[in-house]
């Protein structure tokens, strides 16, 4: 992600989260040259895989553990919303259902949800400007 705050309702980010996260990392540093990075979680690592060329983040590739565990093993886009819990009130009210409750990781807040047709996505809030 860049310096500058994501726009609201735009995507901030995308992951994977699946039971062998080493073997689908292998499979995209294959399949579409991205290089992993670790990132490490309690007692485990999870990825963000780079961009090849620009060195940049492309996705992240995650271990189905801890607050991961449970999610559906798709490609997961965050949508970048100004407050998670009123945006996951929001979802419920308009027909949608909570995957995952709101809760805070490396400074941001984040949910999952089903909307209406059962299409996944998660919710996320960046954490606040430094001082």
């Amino acid at each position: 992600m860049s310096e500058e705050p994501p726009a609201i309702g735009s995507i901030g980010w995308i992951d994977l989260t699946v039971d062998d996260a080493e073997g689908l990392r292998d499979f995209y540093a294959h399949v579409v040259g991205w290089r992993p990075a670790p990132v490490e979680m309690a007692g485990y690592c999870d990825f963000t895989m780079i961009e090849p060329e620009t060195l940049e983040p492309a996705a992240g590739i995650c271990h189905a553990r801890g607050p991961n565990a449970g999610l559906p093993p798709q490609w997961l886009i965050y949508i970048v919303v100004g407050d998670v819990d009123h945006s996951a009130r929001l979802c419920v009210e308009h027909g949608g259902r909570i995957i995952s409750e709101p809760r805070l990781v490396a400074g941001a807040r984040v949910c999952v949800i089903s909307d209406p047709a059962g299409a996944v996505c998660a919710l996320y809030q960046p954490p606040p400007p430094a001082a």
